[in-house]
């Protein structure tokens, strides 16, 4: 366990995601800089909370005068994805100590998901490596975070332009989604949401809304069309009795 070995598989399996936050950061950094926090404040949010659309939600929500409540709510249902991230790694930990555990689960991303469980398929890859993939990965977006307040604080750069790499990112995470039926009555019952909420003049809860929208819209759909057993009950397609 993290033997000089390990550390030069993570940090290889890290060099993408790394670059990739290197791109994405430093416009977070720019767009956390234009309300007015500081290196120290971003750094900190960086290093503890960790979330890259949730970062970028913050200070777009901010700018767009949502309330705190709203920001808080909208943030928190992005970021119960992570949960589901690491729920899904249960069976790789098991024999590892809690607390590389816990540290191993609290640190997964979006990235990191992708990387570790690909590698996790294909073997030769342990939980201290995915660990360390995790942190490099961490250490490259906070350092861009920070470097992207000090850019942001010395020159005068057009916020549209940063507030795009939010909407890229939302972008990519729904095309890497699989196209089935559930999947697109989420993605469209979302669109949908957030444009009558802003109809309506609900500008502010907006994302909020249309998330929630979109998330009952599958579950609705699921339940009124999920597998079938001979006799109408819900099952899987080998529960056959």
């Amino acid at each position: 366990m993290f033997t000089r070995a390990h550390i030069k598989d993570a940090f290889s399996a890290a060099i993408p995601v790394m670059l990739g936050y290197v791109a994405i950061g430093i416009p977070c950094g720019i767009l956390s800089d234009s309300i007015g926090m500081n290196a120290l404040q971003v750094f900190l949010l960086s290093a503890l909370f960790y979330s890259g659309a949730g970062q970028f939600m913050i200070p777009n929500m901010y700018l767009a005068s949502s309330s705190v409540t709203s920001i808080v709510a909208s943030v928190s249902l992005v970021n119960t994805r992570q949960m589901l991230y690491s729920a899904s790694f249960a069976k790789c930990c098991d024999g590892v100590s809690k607390r590389l555990a816990f540290f191993f689960a609290a640190t997964v991303t979006d990235e990191t998901y992708g990387v570790s469980t690909k590698r996790f398929e294909e073997g030769d890859w342990s939980v201290d490596r995915a660990l360390m993939l995790n942190l490099f990965s961490q250490t490259s977006w906070t350092l861009s975070t920070v470097a992207g307040v000090l850019v942001g604080s010395a020159l005068d750069i057009p916020l549209n332009i940063a507030s795009f790499a939010m909407t890229s990112i939302f972008i990519c995470l729904m095309v890497t989604q699989k196209l089935v039926p559930a999947n697109i009555v989420a993605m469209a019952g979302a669109m949908l949401g957030v444009y009558l909420a802003k109809l309506l003049g609900l500008t502010g809860p907006a994302i909020l809304i249309g998330a929630l929208i979109g998330v009952m819209a599958a579950i609705a759909y699921h339940a009124t069309n999920g597998p079938k057993l001979p006799d109408g009950s819900a099952g899987g397609e080998g529960e056959r009795s």
